[in-house]
């Protein structure tokens, strides 16, 4: 377990490096920060006195040293939209992605592991053949078209739930929270179905092909002829076979939400990175697009990293495949 997490450490410095190069170019050549950060009436010795400040005098490669150095403390500098310092702005805008995607995946995993099995076992049912329906316009249609029909039908229509922003918080002093007040949590509702319907759709389809698979094999049989029970034999041992191309999927979707949650967080008006970072790009607020870059490659990172210790978990023969081990026979 520990080689194999000092090998995903090493691979992941090599990709973070190759990231915060890319940040550092998007910094460098997008934009003039003097240009941005001073007033269009700053006189010439204020514009030399703030680019010295910032180190653009030094060499390419000297800046792009102390860019590392910076980003490895948490520093990014200031916000040029906002003048305050980056990590701040992201700090207070991270908690509320964090909830809508882990909601997101939780209700997604929930409820997309159950039908899966369900359709299995029973294919040709009216609730499967239902919940396939679903499962089709959860993967075809994009998540904005959704987030603005639940908005036309429940909050037009029957006007139940909140059509934007994230409701009341509490600040517990490090975090903000949403649920745990009343309003927080109706506001997460139509988010989160937003974002996790193709990750139902998408898991209950792989769950359902998979376990397909798994029930035709010899020791399904076996089992059957043991007696066991039918929970059993499509809970213990079916399921957990189909595991591995779950987590695998469920680890990538979870880093696509961080990533991509910013169309949900648009049509809802959701305060959080998503958010921010399309704020950014308006104002072309170059140090929060690049600390956003390099976060989002950090969380990429670490999924990837639980990822692999979950596949330890479920199946230990792959501890010894990813680190290079003797095969197993």
């Amino acid at each position: 377990m520990l080689l194999l997490v000092l090998k995903r450490l090493a691979n992941a410095v090599v990709v973070l490096l190759f990231v915060a190069l890319l940040a550092f170019t998007i910094f460098k050549f997008l934009g003039d920060p003097v240009q941005l950060m001073l007033n269009p009436q700053a006189t010439q010795e204020e514009r030399d006195a703030l680019t010295q400040r910032l180190g653009l005098n030094d060499p390419v490669p000297v800046q792009f040293v102390k860019f590392v150095a910076n980003a490895v403390q948490g520093d990014f500098g200031m916000s040029y939209r906002n003048q305050l310092p980056v990590m701040g702005v992201i700090a207070e805008r991270f908690p509320a992605t964090f909830e809508l995607v882990m909601v997101s995946s939780i209700a997604a995993l929930l409820i997309g592991l159950p039908l899966g099995v369900f359709a299995a076992i029973n294919g040709g049912s009216f609730i499967v053949r239902v919940a396939h329906i679903i499962s089709m316009i959860g993967v075809s249609v994009p998540a904005f078209v959704i987030g603005i029909l639940l908005i036309l039908a429940f909050s037009i229509e029957l006007q139940v739930l909140p059509a934007f922003g994230r409701g009341e918080v509490v600040d517990l002093g490090f975090w903000t929270t949403g649920l745990l007040t009343s309003s927080g949590r109706y506001a997460l509702i139509m988010p989160a179905i937003s974002l996790a319907l193709f990750q139902i759709s998408f898991i209950m389809r792989l769950v359902t092909s998979e376990m397909l698979e798994v029930l035709r094999t010899d020791f399904i049989r076996f089992a059957r002829a043991r007696g066991l029970r039918a929970r059993a034999i499509y809970f213990r041992h079916g399921l957990r076979n189909c595991l591995m191309p779950v987590v695998t999927i469920t680890g990538m979707l979870i880093g696509d939400l961080i990533a991509f949650a910013l169309v949900t967080e648009i049509v809802f008006q959701w305060p959080g990175m998503g958010f921010l970072f399309v704020q950014s790009v308006q104002y072309v607020d170059i140090p929060v697009m690049a600390a956003y870059l390099m976060i989002v490659c950090c969380i990429f990172i670490l999924i990837n990293l639980i990822t692999d210790l979950i596949y330890v978990v479920v199946d230990p023969r792959m501890g010894a495949t990813a680190i290079g081990g003797s095969n197993v026979r």
